[in-house]
């Protein structure tokens, strides 16, 4: 094997090693995971199953984690260079942007009813 095919060749990372890729996604699929939390809880509140301060400060939240997520998730399957399996993220960035858009639909869910019933 020669030095110049030995570095064409993307290597996958070791199981322990926290490569930026891999980062990327966990900070991206916990943004979404919090997002879906906040929408969620604002959603219960908005039911009358909740009851905590006013104003659509929580579907505001959801709707910003979730884009975010999505964004960062994006960036991560963009710049990844190997595949599913290789240490580079690729994987959590996809979680991250389901989760990220249901993190969205959940924001925008609660913004159109509380816009409709108030």
């Amino acid at each position: 094997m020669s030095v110049r095919s030995a570095l064409a060749t993307p290597l996958a990372a070791d199981a322990y090693t926290m490569s930026s890729g891999r980062l990327g996604a966990v900070v991206a699929a916990l943004l979404g995971l919090a997002g879906v939390a906040v929408g969620a809880l604002a959603l219960a509140r908005l039911a009358g199953r909740v009851t905590f301060g006013p104003g659509p400060g929580g579907a505001v939240a959801a709707l910003a984690a979730g884009l975010a997520a999505m964004a960062i998730g994006g960036l991560v399957v963009a710049t990844s260079d190997g595949g599913l399996g290789t240490g580079n993220g690729l994987g959590g960035a996809v979680v991250a942007l389901v989760v990220g858009l249901a993190a969205t639909a959940l924001g925008g869910l609660v913004l159109a009813r509380s816009r409709r019933t108030g």
